[in-house]
């Protein structure tokens, strides 16, 4: 189909679910810049889920990929900030795609997200209310790790499983003075008994939690995380802060688990990482 065929097409689209006349400016220089980069838009796709092999994700899946890294990557980002252009991707799976295709969607954007330096990161920061009396808001210093193993025939993740239904990483408090790679080795041999070896940084982020103990009730957390590698063996969950299980997962059924949509970014980036190492 040409390029005309296909602005063509989307005219009709448009008018059949209500688009305003205002709206095909946009939607076809959109739809355009898919077209004429989808090469190099699909090297970045195969880059960041290295995993799923391009013509074995679902047909919507892979489009909904494509018009959000059109968005991310070629736009005018005053217009389309990265984070608007990742959540209109993500609503774009939950409303046209299976029941995974928004995780699915996330991770892929989050870890070129991530690849780009995490733009626009701070954006809305400058919306903040008068400061109280209590003073600036404290900040508690994490850090956490996708933990893997090589066996001869396939790569493990080490996850644990929280009360709440969710797949995430081992995570814990830095302590003061603590090097990074040094708390990463404690709270990984805390929680999960095993010795690991911290290789590379795979990305941070930040939330605000409640903490009755703080100044307002609430308190900025920060997580780093990196990617660590240890033996395959027994795993020796610390039952504690509301972990309930701990499991190793081949990479191939990784993508079918249930993240926290901070976390699938940091583990879609690992396992980009971890095929880079497999190729090397």
């Amino acid at each position: 189909m040409s390029v005309d065929e296909c602005v063509g097409r989307l005219s009709e689209y448009a008018k059949e679910f209500g688009a305003r006349d205002s709206d095909m400016p946009f939607m076809e220089a959109l739809l355009k810049t898919a077209l004429a980069k989808q090469g190099e838009i699909d090297e970045v796709i195969v880059r960041a889920a290295p995993e799923w092999p391009l013509e074995k994700i679902a047909a919507i899946d892979r489009n909904i990929l494509r018009i959000g890294l059109t968005e991310l990557l070629f736009s005018d980002r005053a217009q389309v900030p990265a984070k608007v252009a990742i959540n209109e991707a993500i609503e774009l799976a939950k409303t046209f795609g299976s029941a995974s295709s928004s995780r699915f969607v996330n991770g892929v954007l989050g870890a070129v997200y991530i690849e780009l330096g995490e733009p626009g990161k701070n954006e809305g920061s400058a919306r903040k209310s008068a400061p109280s009396k209590a003073g600036k808001m404290p900040t508690e210093e994490l850090v956490g790790a996708v933990v893997y193993a090589r066996e001869p025939d396939e790569v493990y993740l080490a996850l644990v499983h929280d009360i709440f239904g969710h797949w995430t990483l081992s995570k814990g408090k830095l302590l003061p003075g603590e090097k990074h790679d040094d708390g990463v080795k404690r709270k990984v041999k805390e929680e999960i008994g095993l010795e690991v070896k911290v290789e590379d940084k795979l990305g941070e982020n930040e939330y605000i939690a409640n903490d009755q103990k703080a100044a307002g009730g609430k308190k900025k957390r920060h997580a780093t995380y990196f990617l660590a590698k240890a033996v395959f063996t027994d795993l020796a969950l610390r039952r504690e802060g509301g972990l309930d299980d701990a499991q190793w997962f081949p990479l191939a059924s990784v993508g079918d688990l249930n993240f926290y949509d901070d976390i699938l970014p940091v583990v879609t980036r690992a396992i980009n990482l971890l095929a880079q190492k497999g190729r090397e």
